[in-house]
């Protein structure tokens, strides 16, 4: 059954013991970021903190699907669901959208603040990373906002600095789609673009948030897709958009054109504080909703893998797969790999023709899924995508030095890539390259090394009988 809230969620992990409880005191300011990064970092279970030094009103959580095994749970999948099963089961559902239920009220409503009352202070936002601009609000939640022109209510989940009691520091990137709302259109026609934040949703809001769909799609449809049921939505107090009902906080407000104010620098997905302090949009904010006994979730982003990284490559890996598998092309598998923070992807595929890595490559960097990735591997048949092992002794095999490795400048990339100078990033401008791990098919038979392996050095009755045997050798079964 699917979750209807994240409390539901985080009893689910409770029961399959991928939930801490941390009971002493712990500090916003560092203390609990650095816990959420060990969390990240070794793969440690999800965090509650039950005690909140100057937030005693208030618990916080942390990791909620840092590792692909809770994205699973969140799914309501087993824990140990294979990567194909979730790249499957997430494009089945997502040809079934469903939409959303309105309801009258919810446990969002149950703590209204407005106008003179709100203090963005009285939240438990950390300072999640020594560097940091400030203290991060929003950092796993959904920013919802409406187009102008038609009914597409768009998802996202983009950072938030607070800058003062009513005010917010948000990141808006020209490339995403609240971008384009924004300067393409509210900005453009001098008005303030209405902004909700809904913070501690069920997780498939989230899950859907941080999932590129394309423009025109409504996330809550798909959030609904993902868990088999609608979402129930309830109206803002003092904007016109709807938030899922069962939120923990739900932070209302609005984005005047042409206002600034400094936000970052923050320890971003990629693994670094690659965004420097600029004059960023602000939220204004005009209400602050809650539940009794509210829950705070943050992510404590940085060297993977995070909630970004979990989420992202399950589902960007299965929109490819889909994508160039449409296309025609004869690909066998697709993984982006979480560990690099979303800026490499691997894609197997037949080599029916000589250089067919470059039409996969051209066909990757131009679809939406990878039009901001900068790297990318392609693998003959015989690898699996999914296995880093294969992957990283195919590459340092079959990739010839220099032939093998191919580079594309001025190209679209993504604005927080580390390895751009800031300039490049700035634009959002910079180079890719692809790395051809593919035997050349003019090459004869006799002139392709073996590969010496379990597999493919030994005939399949010796491999049955030492199988077979493996147990009475004296060794484990794995």
């Amino acid at each position: 059954m699917p979750f209807d809230d994240l409390r539901a969620y985080l009893k689910k992990l409770d029961e399959t013991g991928d939930l801490v409880h941390v009971a002493q005191e712990v500090d916003w300011n560092e203390e609990m970021g650095a816990i959420g990064r060990r969390i990240n970092e070794q793969g440690f279970p999800a965090v509650l903190f039950n005690n909140v030094k100057d937030y005693p009103n208030w618990r916080v959580a942390g990791g909620l699907m840092s590792a692909i095994r809770r994205v699973a749970v969140g799914m309501d999948l087993p824990s140990d669901a294979s990567l194909q099963t979730l790249k499957a089961e997430f494009l089945k559902r997502a040809q079934n959208p469903i939409k959303p239920i309105i309801v009258k009220s919810g446990p969002c409503k149950e703590n209204i603040i407005l106008g003179d009352q709100v203090d963005l202070f009285s939240l438990p936002a950390p300072f999640i990373h020594a560097g940091d601009g400030g203290r991060y609000l929003c950092t796993w939640h959904i920013n919802v906002t409406k187009d102008p022109d038609s009914d597409w209510v768009n998802w996202g989940m983009y950072r938030g600095m607070i800058q003062d009691r009513n005010k917010i520091g948000i990141l808006i990137n020209l490339n995403q789609h609240i971008g384009q709302m924004y300067y393409q259109k509210y900005e453009a026609r001098n008005q303030p673009m209405e902004i909700a934040i809904a913070v501690g949703p069920e997780p498939m809001c989230t899950f859907a948030a941080t999932t590129f769909f394309p423009p025109y799609v409504n996330e809550a449809d798909m959030a609904g897709a993902m868990r088999g049921k609608p979402i129930e939505l309830v109206r803002c107090e003092t904007v016109d958009l709807y938030v899922p009902a069962t939120s923990e906080l739900v932070i209302e407000g609005k984005v005047y054109p042409k206002e600034r104010m400094e936000e970052g620098p923050f320890g971003e997905y990629t693994g670094y504080r690659a965004s420097d302090r600029a004059l960023r949009p602000v939220v204004t904010v005009t209400a602050i909703t809650h539940r009794n006994d509210p829950i705070f979730t943050m992510s404590c982003e940085g060297v993977p893998v995070t909630e970004t990284h979990a989420n992202m490559c399950i589902s960007k890996s299965a929109q490819m797969e889909r994508e160039l598998r449409s296309r025609g092309l004869p690909i066998t598998g697709v993984w982006f790999y979480p560990e690099s923070a979303g800026a490499l992807a691997v894609v197997a595929t037949r080599v029916p023709y000589a250089n067919v890595a470059a039409t996969i490559a051209h066909n990757v960097f131009g679809s939406p899924a990878g039009f901001v990735l900068p790297l990318l591997i392609v693998v003959p048949d015989d690898v699996d995508p999914h296995s880093w092992k294969e992957v990283m002794h195919t590459l340092s095999t079959r990739c010839h030095p220099y032939k093998g490795i191919i580079r594309l400048e001025h190209e679209t990339t993504n604005p927080l890539d580390p390895h751009f100078p800031l300039a490049e990033r700035r634009l959002g401008m910079g180079a890719k390259a692809y790395f051809d791990c593919t035997w050349p098919v003019n090459w004869d038979k006799e002139e392709i090394p073996a590969l010496t392996s379990f597999a493919t050095a030994y005939s399949k009755e010796t491999q049955e009988k030492v199988l077979k045997n493996w147990a009475a050798y004296g060794f484990p079964e794995k």
